[in-house]
């Protein structure tokens, strides 16, 4: 890959497609990946961990899943939602095109493949699910970590996957003093060296009635 990392906007390198076989939503599917994308030549261990650990998605609305790669998350979510809007987002463009190739391949309509600018202010979340970038850097991941977040629906969980030899301790230490109004953040799930967090965002405190005299 040379200088390319997979947080590169367009990676240099050769794409080298390939095809590989993965399980995802229960189904045995061949999907398209590339050089220049996270974990090319296989499905990662956090990945896995993370899809193994989290329970099933909402029937609806807009998930989130941050830094998509080739989209293994993404098109899990999109097989047990058929009518959620799963936003895939990446700054990867060559990802962000797998992402789309893979989603027709399998049928799926309901993934839009874009970058972080693309997604419609607006938009909220009922869920994140997110092997997150942690190579980009402690401060990036917490500027990440802050944007996207606080755009959870109220009751609704995001579920995150790291390393514990990447820092998922101290993580879960940050995002708990970070998000300490309105949040709970809880390690979920511990498997083959990595931390299932979750960070669920309460409902609004319910308004005091008011008394007529």
């Amino acid at each position: 890959m040379g200088s390319d990392h997979y947080f590169s906007a367009s990676p240099a390198s050769a794409e080298n497609l390939r095809r590989i076989r993965v399980s995802l939503a229960g189904r045995d599917v061949e999907v398209t990946t590339a050089a220049g994308v996270f974990s090319p030549d296989h499905l990662d261990t956090g990945t896995a961990v993370l899809l193994a650990h989290t329970p099933p998605p909402p029937a609806g609305g807009h998930f989130l899943d941050l830094g998509c790669g080739w989209g293994p998350i993404s098109l899990s979510l999109a097989m047990d939602s058929p009518h959620a809007t799963i936003w895939a987002v990446d700054v990867n463009e060559r990802a962000l095109d797998l992402v789309r190739r893979n989603a027709a391949d399998l049928g799926l309509d309901n993934i839009n493949a874009v970058t972080p600018d693309e997604v419609p202010e607006h938009v909220s979340f009922r869920t994140i699910r997110s092997n997150p970038p942690i190579r980009v850097g402690k401060d990036m991941l917490h500027e990440l970590l802050e944007t996207w977040i606080p755009r959870l629906d109220e009751r609704s969980d995001a579920w995150l996957v790291v390393a514990r030899n990447l820092g998922s301790d101290s993580l879960q230490r940050w995002l708990t003093a970070t998000f300490d109004d309105g949040y709970s953040v809880y390690r979920a799930a511990t498997g083959r060296g990595f931390r299932v967090l979750k960070i669920r965002r309460h409902g609004s405190p319910p308004t005091r009635p008011i008394v007529l005299p």
